[in-house]
């Protein structure tokens, strides 16, 4: 039979183990374990095995990896009194695992706060061109202002992109028809300029047959022979003014001679 003395032998050896198990914490390379031990904070912890005293220590576990956390969607009036959506997504990382628990009670939260409330404050001061155009410049402000904010509690704001930006269907249209306006624009320019080349561009092939008379001969006689490629049509031969003048005046020479005569 089993005495009392062993079963007291047993229960002591249970609650052993169980101490035991609770005193031992293992912690991965990208966390760190914030110790307290009687309410007084006494470091990180980790990585690797780390050995608590029951009872009397308390340990938090805080991850190093880079967060990824989306900013819901704000309402945001730009400077010139357009309304607009905007989300974004921002990372960040904890620096210092013993500050992102002592400064702050939830420091993902107290992040998302922060980043919600700059959103709305430096986007609200751009205006919409600058807002659609000037991505990455608002970037660098939103993710200076962040940080600077979250340093005091060991957070690092890495990068902020804005996401998406919704604007009203009134503004997609006036967008729309302001792009193809632009698009008009420049596919006039470009019209002009090729017509300006191209009249240039005679304008030296004139110079140059007005030079040399034989040019402009070649390229008479090269017209007539692309004509006479084609089938099924008919060519009409240009005769020179010079040629006319000459038969006009024998024609006219004729009569006179006629009349003498007589």
């Amino acid at each position: 039979m089993i005495g009392p003395i062993s079963i007291l032998l047993a229960f002591v050896a249970l609650l052993f183990i169980i101490v035991l198990a609770n005193a031992i914490r293992v912690v991965r390379e990208y966390e760190r374990l914030v110790l307290f031990r009687l309410g007084r904070l006494r470091g990180e912890r980790g990585p690797g095995l780390v050995l608590l005293w029951p009872v009397i220590d308390r340990a938090i576990k805080v991850g190093l990896r880079t967060v990824t956390m989306d900013v819901p969607p704000q309402d945001i009036i730009t400077k010139d009194n357009v309304s607009v959506k905007v989300n974004a997504v921002i990372y960040f990382r904890v620096m210092d695992a013993a500050q992102a628990v002592v400064q702050v009670e939830n420091f993902l939260y107290a992040t998302s706060q922060i980043a919600q409330t700059t959103l709305r404050s430096i986007l609200g001061q751009q205006e919409l061109d600058e807002l659609l155009s000037e991505r990455e410049k608002l970037n660098q402000a939103l993710q200076q202002v962040i940080d600077r904010q979250t340093e005091p509690w060991g957070i690092k704001v890495t990068t902020v992109e804005v996401k998406n930006v919704d604007l009203p269907q009134e503004m997609q249209r006036a967008i729309a028809r302001q792009a193809e306006a632009e698009r008009e624009r420049r596919a006039k320019v470009i019209n002009a300029e090729g017509e300006y080349q191209a009249a240039a561009r005679l304008a030296e092939a004139a110079a140059v047959i007005s030079r040399e008379p034989a040019a402009l001969q070649r390229r008479y006689l090269q017209t007539l022979a692309e004509i006479a490629t084609e089938n099924n049509s008919t060519t009409i031969f240009p005769v020179p003014v010079d040629f006319l003048k000459a038969f006009m005046t024998n024609m006219e020479r004729k009569p006179e001679s006629r009349a003498v005569e007589r």
